[in-house]
């Protein structure tokens, strides 16, 4: 199974930053529907395409394997 970690990079971007990130202003700054980053968040399993990654990659100066790891079965 994948599992995303945007949880993390969102912490690790408000500690960075010192203030909280929304959601919403990822949205903005993506371009990513909001309920799709909240999806990415809480549903277990949601399954995402490459170019929403290449995007979250960019906003949060990360590479891919800091937003996903695979997880045996």
């Amino acid at each position: 199974m994948i599992r995303f970690k945007l949880g993390e990079q969102l912490e690790k971007k408000q500690f960075r930053d010192s203030r909280r990130i929304t959601l919403q202003e990822v949205s903005d700054a993506t371009g990513i529907n909001r309920s799709t980053l909240s999806k990415i968040l809480n549903q277990r399993g949601y399954s995402t395409g490459t170019d929403v990654l290449d995007r979250l990659c960019t906003y949060f100066g990360c590479p891919v394997a800091d937003l996903v790891e695979h997880l045996p079965d």
